[in-house]
């Protein structure tokens, strides 16, 4: 058997289940409660704001489809290569799928909070906590998690570094303005990391999780495997195309602005078709007509679909899944930043959605002070006995932090106003 389907914990074959290694693997990240939490977690729009945004569940969801459509492209443009590096539609599904459960309440706000409170224990990052997640905490198995093979996992690694690494790699000791988190696995997580690697070449290894120092406060990997950059580019399109729809409907975007910021600069690259089609598109995208905006929203996303090519990453790699990444063309990839510029500017950066997450960021850092100061009173019962545990080994805070990290926007709203609220049950 392959390496890269072998798993930390050996689990025997049910009866009659011809399931292969990755159907096994998506099913037990649909079937899990991380994933079905998601349903309740900020994407951009706060939960409860309206009825009709997205969440981080449905834009996963996106996300997959969006996944499976890029690896059926890959495979008709280069199937030479899509047979060599072994494309699977099922593995790419279950990575879109499971590339935000590490995710805390309340967004990117939630995470900057617990990776404040954590600033002395390891810090908090969300891909570094869906890591934890899969191979630790989803109770799938004993203590491996879902117990993934060992490709998903790898699938999943974005930052393939320890966050120790990345803070030794910046002169600044708060490593990220404003408290960023530093985009790496936990040095907690560090011998399922080695495990992960294993397989490869020590030449692969060190390359593979080579950090780059780019200013005193931001260090980053280089490199990410096939696999993941399929996802990484699945999620990109999704949060710039599909997230922006919600910003059109709820008439926190118009069509003036859309124009001279994304339309105008993507008419300017002279793209063939998506240059061209900007402005007409446009007006689909701000029309009455819902079916128009659909029509618009499904070429955009079918554009830059298409426009996915294979690239090699570096020379000096010899695991295949390593020396290539999915990639779009350069003027390809221009237009999609401006698409997430754009809605950074004018969704995440308006006032009513930055004081959600304000106030999610205060909830987050005064239920962590809360249970840090009384963690045998405050704690449920299974998370009290992991605190326990943790204590042992020096790990407890990290245990709060994967507490916190779990819950929904309205579990952590109800649990912060029964603690600090008089009127709340």
């Amino acid at each position: 058997m392959s390496p890269w389907l072998a798993r930390q914990q050996t689990q025997p074959e049910r009866q009659g289940d011809h399931r292969s290694p990755f159907q096994r693997d998506k099913a037990r990240v649909l079937h899990s409660a991380a994933f079905r939490r998601l349903q309740a977690k900020t994407q951009v729009l706060g939960v409860g704001m309206n009825d009709f945004h997205r969440t981080r569940l449905t834009h996963s969801l996106e996300a997959s489809q969006i996944g499976h459509g890029i690896a059926a492209q890959l495979r008709q443009k280069y199937p030479q290569q899509s047979d060599t590096l072994a494309l699977n539609d099922n593995l790419i599904e279950a990575l879109c799928l499971a590339h935000d459960i590490g995710h805390p309440p309340f967004g990117h706000g939630g995470e900057t909070a617990l990776n404040f409170m954590m600033r002395e224990h390891g810090g908090f990052e969300g891909n570094g906590q869906t890591f934890r997640i899969v191979t630790k905490l989803e109770p799938y198995s004993p203590d491996a998690g879902m117990n993934l093979c060992r490709r998903t996992l790898l699938g999943l690694v974005k930052y393939p570094s320890l966050q120790s690494v990345l803070r030794l790699a910046c002169p600044d000791t708060e490593q990220l303005k404003d408290w960023q988190p530093a985009k790496g696995l936990f040095d907690d997580d560090q011998s399922t990391f080695e495990w992960l690697l294993a397989p490869l070449e020590q030449q692969d290894r060190d390359l593979f999780c080579e950090v780059s120092t780019y200013s005193p406060y931001l260090a980053k990997t280089r490199f990410k495997s096939f696999d993941c950059s399929i996802m990484e580019l699945a999620d990109d399109i999704a949060y710039s195309i599909h997230d922006l729809e919600d910003a059109i409907v709820t008439g926190i975007v118009n069509q003036d602005s859309f124009v001279s910021e994304v339309a105008e600069p993507i008419r300017a690259l002279a793209i063939p078709w998506l240059s061209q089609a900007m402005l007409p598109l446009a007006d689909k995208l701000f029309s009455a007509q819902h079916w128009e905006r659909k029509d618009a929203i499904g070429a955009l996303v079918n554009g830059f679909i298409t426009a996915v090519e294979i690239r090699s990453t570096h020379p000096a790699f010899i695991q295949p899944l390593l020396a290539y990444n999915a990639a779009l063309p350069a003027d390809y990839h221009q237009a999609l930043e401006e698409f997430k510029s754009y809605v950074y500017r004018r969704v995440i950066q308006q006032s009513e959605v930055q004081r959600m997450e304000y106030k999610g960021q205060q909830l987050v850092m005064a239920l962590f002070d809360a249970f840090c100061s009384d963690p045998l009173r405050l704690l449920p019962e299974n998370t009290r006995q992991r605190w326990l545990k943790g204590q042992s080994q020096g790990q407890a805070q990290r245990v709060i932090a994967d507490y916190i990290s779990g819950m929904t926007d309205e579990f952590a709203s109800r649990l912060y106003g029964q603690l600090f609220l008089p009127r709340n049950n």
